[in-house]
């Protein structure tokens, strides 16, 4: 089994335990040579995706290919995976475990996460050879894909995270209503009622625009939607 290596594209950490430990990124990127000397063309996924989505066997989510102390267990799911205009789109959940947990937590390090790669164990079933030097070793068209890893040292150094998100959380709402001006009782009247739960004031702002933006800020906040961006 051979193994291609690049990084997150995105880091998606979702903001309550319902929603769980969740990131994307990107397992492969096309048209670019990996450590192997092997060049990935777009398509080469399409079947493992297509077999993943009707039978719901689905490759593994482990950390870095399984070589540490909890061998092939897994340490979570993928939840999607697509292949778009870059490359190999996915999707995960993290188990709600010691190690899951832990890798969570070095994700979502500031002011940089201790782990943000990406890497596929994969099977080649087609393929073409080199024929000039200067052209990639082989040029895989199809690829039975085994695993998708969370690594520490991804073999292309251009293939980095370039945005996390964030949940925003009610705490995090409050703290920017205060930075805002509004005292403490103030921000939470405003998160858990609207602009409504405030005494009148005088102002110069559109109030029906405020009131508006505020009950979708709080049913935003409600369903998850809104992310801080880092």
């Amino acid at each position: 089994m051979k193994r291609y290596e690049c990084g997150l594209s995105e880091i998606k950490v979702a903001g309550d335990a319902e929603a769980g430990m969740q990131f994307s990124g990107y397992g492969a990127v096309f048209g670019n040579v990996d450590y192997w000397g092997d060049l990935i063309v777009e398509g080469a996924f399409q079947s493992t995706i297509a077999q993943a989505k009707s039978t719901n066997q689905w490759p593994a989510l482990l950390s870095q290919h399984g070589f540490t102390g909890e061998g092939d267990v897994p340490v979570g799911i993928w939840t999607e995976m697509r292949e778009d205009s870059i490359g190999l789109y996915v999707e995960g959940k993290l188990a709600d475990t010691p190690r899951g947990k832990e890798l969570y937590g070095l994700m979502k390090m500031e002011p940089r996460p201790a782990i943000n790669g990406l890497s596929i164990g994969y099977q080649a079933v087609e393929w073409t050879a080199r024929t000039k030097p200067e052209d990639p070793r082989r040029t895989l068209k199809k690829i039975n894909l085994m695993e998708i890893s969370l690594v520490t040292f991804p073999a292309n150094p251009k293939a980095r995270t370039t945005a996390v998100k964030s949940g925003l959380t009610i705490r995090d709402a409050e703290n920017a209503l205060r930075d805002a001006g509004f005292t403490r009782s103030q921000a939470k009247s405003i998160i858990a009622e609207g602009f409504d739960g405030l005494p009148p004031w005088d102002a110069d702002e559109d109030t029906e625009a405020v009131k508006a933006v505020a009950e979708s800020v709080k049913e935003a906040i409600r369903r998850n939607l809104i992310t801080l961006r880092r």
